[in-house]
């Protein structure tokens, strides 16, 4: 059997248990003063009907006039109280005499007659059942107080909870800068709970892993910067050389690391959130068809609704070609390029995205099944269609062949 959603909650969990709680002390409490205040009612009631019933006894006995409550063989006396008396004892018990409450004292009289006397429980009963409804209504508004002071307190830590989880969910998200900023952890004076040392190790971890990530960002920018330098002149260099086939591998190994630092350099300034956006109208079918012109590459355009999209153009035709030159390099043909409407899709018949990248996204200087690249396209890509507003997720096709889906905003 499943729980209900909100029973998962610990606000849910703490406010069943502070109920459940309460009532079983109110319970426990309530019985107790309950068996005592009504046992010792009953000996008071008991001790009076015996008295009564020893002077009735006297009475009869001597041959004196009976007590107005003293009656032989009465017929409201119960009937084991009866056969108790007959049997030459004496007891008492409390039963309802035409409708009232009664305490019964009865005794043997002579042989065959019971001598009985009827004292008046209605006050005794009536205190009772005065107490037990004190004693419900002092429980229930005690349990109610004490559910709103353990929900107020409750919540006020559950609110202190979620402010947590939602800044785990904006650094989880890329937000770096996101912190809990607990009152509690910047003033020593005040008590340490377990939610603000939560808090303190959540924004520790925040602030060293921006460290780490801006220390890898810097790295990534000085190396990219550094080999600008030094790839300019190797490709000056290269272009002085003889024609050959040694100087053709010279050439591409150079083109090679040209684009990869290119491509660093890109990545360095994503990374940074510092791009502006350079929008103009265009229409999608017509760059989508410009993208694949420039690429060079045997790529099905089908435009099944052309829209006009505000954009920037260049960054839209750089996660168009990327996406295009991804599928043919680690696809199989045909590539399809489908514009239907605000939504791109590329698609190619190949074995399809690793499963990490569809579970996870691209991740750069990461690829699988021994193909050639550096994994930098489709990071590029993924950042560009974030500067862009725009969402690009992946996918495999049922029928085989990734499918990578750009949404423009």
């Amino acid at each position: 059997m499943r729980l209900p959603h909100w029973a998962g909650t610990l606000a849910a969990k703490s406010a069943a248990f502070i109920t459940v709680m309460c009532c079983a002390l109110a319970a426990l409490l309530g019985v107790l003063v309950h068996v005592s205040v009504t046992d010792q009612t009953v000996a008071q009631a008991r001790d009076q009907a015996l008295s009564r019933l020893a002077e009735a006894t006297s009475d009869f006995e001597a041959g004196d006039t009976l007590l107005p409550e003293a009656r032989i063989d009465p017929r409201g006396l119960p009937s084991a109280l009866r056969a108790l008396a007959l049997a030459g004892d004496r007891g008492t018990m409390v039963s309802d005499d035409y409708g009232r409450p009664t305490m019964w004292a009865a005794g043997p009289a002579d042989r065959d007659r019971v001598l009985a006397v009827a004292v008046d429980y209605s006050q005794q009963a009536h205190t009772i059942s005065a107490l037990d409804h004190s004693i419900l209504w002092s429980s229930a508004l005690a349990i109610g107080t004490t559910l709103l002071v353990g929900a107020f307190a409750v919540t006020r830590v559950t609110r202190r909870l979620h402010g947590t989880a939602q800044v785990a969910r904006r650094i989880s998200a890329g937000d770096l800068d996101a912190r809990v900023d607990d009152p509690r952890t910047k003033d020593p004076t005040r008590p340490q709970d377990e939610v603000a040392a939560v808090a303190a190790a959540l924004d520790g971890m925040a602030a060293s892993l921006q460290d780490k990530l801006l220390s890898e960002q810097r790295f990534t920018a000085d190396v990219a910067h550094e080999l600008r330098t030094p790839l300019t002149g190797l490709h000056a260099a290269a272009e002085l050389l003889p024609p050959g086939r040694p100087t053709e591998l010279v050439r591409d190994r150079v083109a090679a690391l040209r684009t990869l630092t290119e491509d660093l350099l890109e990545i360095s300034r994503l990374d940074t959130g510092r791009e502006r956006l350079e929008t103009d109208a265009e229409a999608l079918g017509a760059l989508a068809e410009r993208v694949v012109r420039a690429s060079g590459t045997e790529t099905e355009v089908k435009v099944v609704r052309d829209v006009w999209v505000e954009t920037d153009r260049r960054r839209l035709e750089r996660v168009l070609g990327n996406l295009v030159a991804n599928a043919h390099r680690h696809g199989h043909a045909p590539v399809v390029l489908t514009v239907e409407g605000k939504e791109v899709t590329v698609r190619d018949h190949g074995g399809g995205f690793p499963e990490y990248l569809v579970t996870h996204g691209p991740q750069r200087f990461r690829t699988e099944g021994g193909t050639k690249g550096h994994g930098l396209g489709l990071t590029i890509a993924v950042g560009q269609a974030e500067v862009l507003g725009a969402r690009l997720s992946f996918a495999n096709a049922v029928d085989g062949g990734a499918v990578a889906v750009l949404t423009l905003p």
